[in-house]
């Protein structure tokens, strides 16, 4: 009997951590085991100064390929006060990690003190002055617009020096304050003026590049003499995985190769054909992102980088570019959308595709007619999460609610005569926003991409073929959002303007109950049922409208609502809530001041109606605990009370939020059951009814009183108007329920 392939043991040493047969090696060891070390150790080194005097400079342990500042610190009251006096890099030659000399910083120099010096400076003077230089750059959080323009210069003018490349320490220099701006703040990059400094830098590096052979972690350049039977140059480079930068040994260079290879290992290559060689040389520089790029039209959200790489030759001519790219453009939270082949046109200052076509399969592929910088422009799809089918407590709590509603409109509506009452529109409209929004809710919320996403994506896979010639198009940002679907915007607002509706008949039914309860011997204002009609359809009306108006845009539809499902946008692009979003500022805030003033009402109601102790009542006439809970429970319900459980569930803990949001769940999918329950089902008049048509059903009434006495409405025709007002009876009736009350209009 045999098994699978096992991986073999592995006895990893200094913390590494065996995987899939593999030492993972901490970054302070390398080797198949981890037993190589990765750093020099912390050092003292002793420099003398003009005057003889000895002095120390001390580095704490230093990674292979980085650099360590000094403890000691220039004087405060210098230029430089404050600063690390000098820097040191380890290297490594062979296994061994080595120490450089440091490079040891003017404390009264600075970079416009530099920029003065470094065009008249004479070959000898130039070292110290890209040392200086380095230094002073080598804290590329620090930087400005104006120290990075000013630093760029520096280097311009330093590798335009006849035979520079002969003087490796001013060339190794250079580079890494080139490097070094390549750090610095995406933002500090966006100014305009930079625009022509970071191009004279650029095409500095290109015809360095001819000459030169240094990498440095933002940068590589290598150069590679042309032979007469020369017709292809292969320049490929792959980022080493357990130091994060690009190493020499990494880079290579082969000539006379049919095609780009197929290792996916490499990250990058980019082919030369050679036409009319004449024992000239070629050129590459691989930039690690693309700041020195600022385009226009190009615009970047995300925070994964571009690679730019160039190619450059002198004593021959390229008869076309080919270029391939092997980024990890799908991880878990994006998808690759779209790709655009590009060179940095020096015309315009910008990207453009003329002369390149793209292609795609394990690589992204480019063929171009120049020779200058390239970069492959991707758009990526953000991966959305979305929401999975509603659960089947959502389905029944919500299906219970939808028929609940309908019983409640149609009793309201068709025993008005019966009740001798008007019809309660208030509550009727309560009921019919409320249902409205379930229907919308149960059959919209979830969003159509859901279904598609998948196999949009792989359609995308596979349009693709050696190469496409007719799509090359730039692209304008990388990040795009998803297909449009009209269908769930539409959902969206409708969800919307029923949900705030609901909650504002909610608000005025408080109002209503405030004016039949607190303020009974007083009539209800003239056209009482109009006004609340426009406030109650018409304001919530005018929030969407506004909301819709000022967020949505012909292809952002995300600035309105989500992609997840067809509700209110309420995350940035990192998926924390934003204040800027729709959901805060025209659902949470109005909703909560709605929540607040029925709350008021209800604390106001509970106390002076339904729990307050009279006196005057005989001992058989009091209510019972349980018949105040419930009418309690019957303000809550039509208040909409409970909805202030969904602020609990914004609680930023995972265990407290999902019990809230079982709790809001079962309390909110099933709040039309519990009106039905207790504003129908409980009617004196629907009990009358169910026992007439099904006498086997008949139920016992069991009223919750609120009063010692009842209130009949009569109506006095004055003019043109009906004027609503209440009287108490002068003789005793029997007392009334909450429900009967809450009937009155």
């Amino acid at each position: 009997e045999t098994t699978g392939s096992v991986s073999p043991p592995c006895w990893c040493l200094n913390d590494g951590v065996c995987q899939d047969g593999t030492c993972v090696c901490p970054e302070e060891w390398v080797g198949p085991l981890c037993e190589l070390a990765n750093f020099c150790e912390a050092s003292i080194y002793t420099e003398s100064t003009a005057e003889g005097i000895l002095k120390n400079l001390t580095f704490q342990r230093i990674i292979v390929g980085r650099y360590s500042y000094s403890l000691e610190k220039c004087e405060p009251d210098t230029v430089n006060g404050n600063r690390s006096k000098a820097i040191r890099m380890c290297t490594r030659v062979g296994k061994i990690p080595t120490l450089q000399r440091p490079h040891i910083l003017n404390c009264n120099e600075n970079l416009d003190s530099l920029a003065s010096q470094v065009e008249t400076a004479d070959f000898s003077n130039i070292s110290a002055i890209a040392s200086n230089t380095q230094i002073l750059t080598s804290m590329p959080n620090q930087l400005t617009t104006q120290s990075i323009s000013t630093a760029a210069n520096i280097a311009v003018n330093i590798l335009r020096k006849p035979n520079i490349s002969t003087d490796s320490q001013a060339s190794a220099s250079v580079m890494a304050t080139v490097s070094q701006l390549l750090d610095a703040n995406e933002t500090e990059f966006n100014h305009n003026n930079l625009i022509d400094v970071t191009a004279s830098l650029t095409r500095t590096m290109e015809e360095f590049s001819l000459t030169s052979n240094i990498t440095q972690s933002n940068i590589a350049i290598q150069s590679v003499p042309l032979k007469l039977n020369s017709s292809s140059i292969l320049f490929s480079a792959q980022k080493d995985t357990e130091l994060g930068y690009l190493l020499s040994t990494k880079l290579e260079v082969q000539e006379n190769v049919p095609g780009l290879n197929g290792d996916l290992n490499t990250e990058v290559q980019i082919l030369l054909n050679i036409l009319n060689n004449n024992n000239g040389r070629a050129g590459f520089v691989l930039y690690q992102n693309s700041k020195f790029f600022k385009s226009r039209i190009y615009k970047s959200h995300g925070s994964f980088s571009k690679r730019i790489v160039s190619g450059n030759v002198d004593g021959g001519r390229t008869s076309g570019v080919e270029l391939a790219f092997s980024p990890k453009y799908n991880t878990s939270e994006l998808q690759l959308r779209d790709h655009a082949c590009v060179f940095w046109d020096y015309a315009t200052n910008d990207w453009s595709t003329v002369g390149c076509t793209k292609g795609r399969d394990q690589f992204l592929r480019c063929k171009c007619n120049h020779t200058t910088n390239f970069a492959v422009l991707m758009s990526f799809q953000i991966k959305y999460k979305y929401a999975k089918p509603l659960e089947y407590i959502s389905y029944i709590g919500i299906g219970l609610s939808m028929a609940g509603l309908v019983i409640t409109m149609l009793f309201q509506i068709f025993t008005r005569k019966t009740r001798k009452s008007s019809i309660t529109w208030m509550l009727v409209s309560l009921c019919f926003s409320m249902l409205i929004f379930n229907i919308l809710f149960i059959s919209g919320i979830e969003n159509r991409n859901a279904g598609n996403y998948g196999s949009d994506t792989a359609r995308y896979d596979q349009q693709f073929q050696a190469y496409n010639t007719s799509d090359n198009t730039l692209l304008t940002s990388d990040l795009v959002d998803p297909p449009a679907d009209p269908w769930c915007t539409a959902v969206a607002v409708l969800l919307h303007y029923f949900l705030l509706a609901t909650f504002m008949w909610t608000a005025l039914n408080a109002a209503q109950l405030y004016l039949l309860l607190l303020r009974a011997m007083q009539p209800l204002p003239g056209r009482f049922i109009v006004t609340m009609s426009v406030v109650g359809w018409g304001i919530p009306a005018m929030v969407v409208a506004i909301t819709f108006g000022v967020t949505y845009r012909e292809g952002k539809a995300l600035n309105y609502r989500q992609e997840e499902f067809c509700w209110l946008a309420g995350l940035d692009e990192n998926h924390n809530f934003s204040m800027e979003k729709p959901m805060l500022w025209s659902f949470l805030l109005p909703v909560a001041l709605i929540l607040l003033f029925n709350f008021i009402v209800f604390i106001n109601i509970t106390i002076s109606v339904i729990w307050r102790d009279n006196k005057n009542l005989t001992r058989n006439k009091k209510d019972s605990f349980m018949k105040r809970a419930i009418s309690t429970i019957s303000i809550v319900v039509v208040l909409g009370i409970t909805w202030t459980v969904g602020y609990l569930m914004l609680i930023n803990q995972e265990e407290t939020s999902l019990i809230f949001s079982y709790v809001f769940c079962i309390l909110n999918s099933t709040q039309g059951l519990q009106i039905c329950i207790l504003y129908t089902f409980r009617s004196p008049i629907f009990k009358r009814k169910v026992s007439e048509v099904f006498p086997v059903f008949s139920m016992l009434e069991i009223p919750v009183y609120l009063h010692s006495e009842i209130y009949y409405v009569s109506k006095a025709h004055l003019a043109k108007h009906a004027k609503e007002t209440f009287r108490p009876s002068t003789t005793v009736s029997e007392d009334i329920s909450l429900s009967t009350l809450s009937n009155c209009s």
